[in-house]
């Protein structure tokens, strides 16, 4: 199936088979950031602070990382659409619960159905775009789906904060109830299949547990992903910390996550149109180096304006773009990496590179971000340890290694 798209020119399939992707990919951005802004209503809600709130991003994102282990391998089992399908119906009643919640503890267990499903589309869209394209396409494809998905954070804010201005908390459910609903029947519409039946692998929880085991014992793989962890960390406590970051560092209110959002997602969409265009010139390793370049560059000049300066939206987000702009030029070509290090079981690998990717975020938002929330500087200062950790782990990978194919083992 890669070599169908194969070319260097789109067909109009490639270019709609890449916005589907990228549509399934926006619900689990839409699913944190457009509550972002309620945050204070729901706490004066089921009466308990947004610490303990902060819970609900957390346990969300411990859901989303332990069925990104699942969804990879049923979809090289059963095929690509069921598995995205059936994650759709289950975000679309999730997203009802929350919207219907009376006590924050059925809220909270709404949340984890969220997050239980909202990887699906993501993880396996992943393995989607793998099948159908190949080498410099590949990344390009991928670069193309990161542009569209980088528009969710910034417009999810904004829509929370007008639907928490006019209606309340629950509109934002209901409207997270509106979009899985819309994606689904639009995925039900324009995605093919895309693994035939003759590729797909027996599924046994025994086997898929020990696969799961060897993919972490291929050594390039486990450093690749965790550098695309570590190195989206560093973005990630921005983004579950912007609470914190709007209303206490910069004294913000409601409707002005924007600010923090957009110049961020500005970044990323020109990062990942920069990247997509430059696939066919530079290869993965260049491009890699580069960004990390980009990457140190900016966590410096982080750190100097929240040691020099006083926190103003400008100062802080400045050098939150330029780190955006340096993560959507390296992802891509993590992620295609990461995934040709198994090309007999990529939705496998797709499953374990969107765990590490999630388990970090779930460690930012549960353990990280209260620990740098009483500062300007304290964030600046995590946001460059997480990238120091990756920049070790990226030296650590060897390149050229051989791919497995894990039935043989």
């Amino acid at each position: 199936m890669a070599n169908q798209g194969a070319s260097h020119n789109y067909s109009s399939k490639s270019y709609l088979l890449t916005f589907t992707i990228a549509l399934l990919a926006m619900l689990a951005p839409f699913s944190i950031d457009t509550y972002l802004p309620s945050f204070t209503a729901l706490g004066e809600e089921f009466q308990i602070s947004l610490e303990v709130l902060q819970q609900s991003i957390s346990l969300y994102m411990v859901g989303f990382a332990v069925t990104t282990l699942i969804y990879g391998s049923l979809s090289d089992s059963f095929g690509r659409r069921k598995v995205i399908i059936g994650a759709l119906l289950l975000y679309v009643a999730s997203s009802i619960g929350c919207f219907l919640a009376q006590d924050y503890s059925t809220f909270l267990l709404m949340r984890i159905g969220q997050g239980l499903s909202a990887s699906g589309g993501m993880i396996v869209g992943r393995a989607v775009i793998r099948d159908h394209f190949e080498g410099a396409e590949a990344r390009r494809a991928m670069s193309y789906v990161m542009l569209l998905f980088s528009l969710a954070p910034a417009l999810a804010p904004m829509i929370g904060g007008l639907l928490q201005e006019w209606m309340g908390w629950r509109s934002v459910f209901a409207f997270l109830t509106i979009v899985g609903g819309v994606t689904t029947l639009y995925t039900l519409r324009y995605l093919p299949e895309t693994l035939p039946l003759e590729e797909r692998q027996p599924f046994h929880l025994q086997t898929l547990l020990k696969q799961l085991l060897g993919t972490l014992q291929h050594q390039q793989f486990l450093l690749i992903i965790l550098t695309i962890a570590f190195s989206f960390g560093g973005m990630f406590i921005y983004i579950v910390g912007a609470p914190v970051v709007i209303f206490e560092h910069l004294a913000l209110g409601t409707n002005d996550f924007w600010r923090l959002f957009v110049p961020m997602v500005l970044g990323l969409m020109l990062g990942s149109f920069t990247s997509g265009k430059l696939a066919h010139r530079l290869s993965s390793n260049v491009t890699i180096l580069a960004a990390f370049g980009l990457l140190i560059f900016a966590v410096l000049l982080n750190i100097l304006q929240a040691q020099l300066l006083t926190p103003t939206p400008y100062t802080v987000i400045a050098p939150l773009v330029i780190y955006a702009f340096g993560i959507a030029w390296m992802l891509p070509n993590l992620t295609i990496m990461s995934l040709d290090c198994f090309p007999h079981h990529r939705g496998l690998a797709a499953s374990m590179q969107g765990f590490m990717q999630t388990l970090g975020g779930a460690l930012a938002a549960g353990v990280i971000v209260p620990m740098v929330s009483s500062s300007n500087l304290h964030f600046a200062i995590g946001q460059t340890l997480l990238l120091s950790i990756a920049i070790i782990l990226w030296w650590l990978v060897k390149p050229n290694r051989s791919p497995i194919n894990l039935t043989e083992r």
